[in-house]
C-alpha cells in the first residue's frame, strides 16, 4: 500500500516560491529608448542606457588653441555619421585643454549639420571602470538603427589591470569586432595609456622583452587617429578669456586689467589651459553678478 506524501500547496505557498525565485534570478535589463535623447550614460548592473536630456558641454567657438584637433576631429565625426569610412580617435595630452569638451562639441555640431531625414548620431558614455562591459554594450547597440560615438573620458590603465584587454577586442581583432555602427573616441593624459613603470615591469619580467612592450602600446596603435593637445600660450590663453567675455555678455569695465587678473588667476594654479580660463571667468561673472547661462 502506497502513501501520497505530495504537500498541498496552497496559493499563497506557491506566490511566495515564486516571488523568491524572482529575488533570486539576474535583474532584467531594460530596452533601450534610442529615442529618449541624443546622449546616453551606460550602466553595466543591470545593463541599461540612461538617457541624458541636456548635455553638460561648451560651443565649439569658445575651443580656443586647438584648431587642427577641432578640425579633424569635426571632419571624422561627420564622415562616420554619413556612414562613411572613419577612425576611432585617442585625444591625449595636457590637461584642461578641451580634450572631452571637444568631443561633446563635435557631437553637438554633426547633429546640427546632418541633412534632413538623417537619424541623429547617438553619443554614449561609458566610464573608465566599466569598460569591461563594452561588450555587453555592443550587443545592445548593435543592431539600433542608429550610428553611436562611444567615449571613455580619462582613460588608462595602471599595473595589474587587465581590462584594457577588453576595449582591444572591441576596437580591433575581436571575432566579432566593432559593431560597423560605433566608433570609440577616448581622452587621456598618456599617449599610450599604460604608465611608463608598467611597461618597464613587463620588459624586466618578460621571457621576450619586446614582445611585452608590443603587447602593451598595441591598445594606442587601434586608435586610428591621435591628436595631440599641449599647453596654451599666453595668447591663446587671454583669447579664450575673451571669448569667454564676449560669448556670456560680461561688462567688463577695464580689459587690460582683467588680462592681468586672469593671468595672475594661472599664475596660482600653475597651468594656463582651457580649464583655468573657464574657472576664472566663472570667479569673475559671480563679482559682477552676472548668470552663465
Amino acid at each position: 500500500m502506497t502513501t501520497d506524501k505530495t504537500p498541498d500547496l496552497s496559493a499563497a505557498t506557491l506566490l511566495r516560491i515564486a516571488e523568491a525565485l524572482e529575488r533570486l534570478a539576474p535583474p532584467r535589463s531594460s530596452e533601450a529608448d534610442f529615442d529618449a535623447a541624443d546622449a546616453f550614460v551606460w550602466h553595466p548592473e543591470p545593463p541599461r542606457l540612461a538617457p541624458v536630456g541636456k548635455v553638460n558641454r561648451v560651443e565649439m567657438l569658445l575651443l580656443k588653441g586647438i584648431d587642427r584637433a577641432r578640425d579633424t576631429l569635426l571632419d571624422n565625426t561627420s564622415r562616420f555619421a554619413r556612414g562613411l569610412p572613419a577612425n576611432n580617435a585617442l585625444l591625449w595630452g595636457a590637461r584642461g585643454m578641451g580634450k572631452s569638451s571637444l568631443v561633446k562639441a563635435a557631437h553637438a555640431q554633426v547633429n546640427r549639420t546632418l541633412p534632413a531625414g538623417t537619424a541623429p548620431l547617438k553619443l554614449v558614455e561609458i566610464h573608465r571602470e566599466d569598460i569591461e562591459s563594452l561588450p555587453t554594450l555592443m550587443t545592445l547597440v548593435r543592431a539600433a538603427p542608429f550610428r553611436f560615438v562611444v567615449f571613455c573620458d580619462d582613460l588608462s590603465f595602471d599595473g595589474g589591470d587587465t581590462s584594457y584587454k577588453s576595449l582591444k577586442a572591441v576596437l580591433e581583432g575581436g571575432i566579432e569586432g566593432r559593431p560597423e555602427n560605433v566608433i570609440f573616441y577616448a581622452t587621456s593624459n598618456r599617449r599610450h595609456l599604460l604608465p611608463r613603470d608598467m611597461m618597464e615591469n613587463e620588459r624586466a619580467t618578460a621571457i621576450n622583452p619586446g614582445e611585452a612592450v608590443e603587447e602593451k602600446v598595441s591598445l594606442s596603435d587601434r586608435f586610428g587617429l591621435w591628436l595631440g593637445f599641449h599647453k596654451c600660450s599666453q595668447d591663446e590663453y587671454l583669447a579664450m578669456v575673451d571669448g569667454y567675455v564676449e560669448h556670456f555678455g560680461l561688462a567688463v569695465p577695464d580689459r587690460d586689467a582683467m588680462h592681468h587678473e586672469s593671468l595672475e588667476w594661472a599664475t596660482t594654479r600653475g597651468s594656463r589651459s582651457g580649464r583655468t580660463a573657464w574657472q576664472y571667468i566663472q570667479d569673475l561673472a559671480g563679482r559682477l553678478e552676472h548668470r552663465l547661462d
